[in-house]
Order: structure tokens, then sequence, then C-alpha cells
């Protein structure tokens, strides 16, 4: 009897964003997916003046890029949202 071996392949799919609404709602549905999977990262560039957010949880990668001072605000209510996600579950 032979048996097969079915290997699942995983793509990586990466996504960038330009719009803050649909980045942000892309966010959410992502950590609400599989929270326990999720990192969040923030990175800042002096030289360029451009901060980087990207959201993964290793399978889908969200990234919008920014060099907004009212994505600051908008960072920080968004990472006030996933807190309340992390502390209510």
């Amino acid at each position: 009897m032979k048996l097969k071996v079915v290997k699942e392949i995983l793509e990586f799919v990466s996504m960038y964003f330009t719009n803050w609404e649909e980045f942000s709602k892309a966010v959410d549905r992502l950590y609400t997916s599989n929270p326990t999977r999720c990192r969040f990262v923030t990175k800042y560039n002096h030289k360029k003046g451009k901060m980087t957010l990207k959201m993964t949880d290793d399978v889908v990668c969200l990234q919008y890029d920014t060099d907004q001072i009212q994505d600051v605000k908008r960072l920080e209510k968004l990472t006030a949202t996933l807190m309340r996600h992390i502390v209510s579950k």
C-alpha cells in the first residue's frame, strides 16, 4: 500500500496600502482572524522622514508608509483599538 503525502504550500502575501482607512480595516480583520499569530511593527527612518507600519501573521503582511504627522495620531487610535481587542479576550 502506498501512502501519498500531500504538502501544503503557503504563499506569503504582502500588501502595500496608500489609504489609511483601508489599512486600519485590514489590520483589524487580520487581527480578529488570528490574534495569537499577529504582530505589529512600527519603524521610523529619520533620514527619509518616513514611518513604516507593518502587521503580519507570517502568511499575510500588511504595510503602510507615511510621512504625515496626522498619521501618528491615527496610529495612536489604531494601537488603542488593538489593545482593547487584546484585553477583551
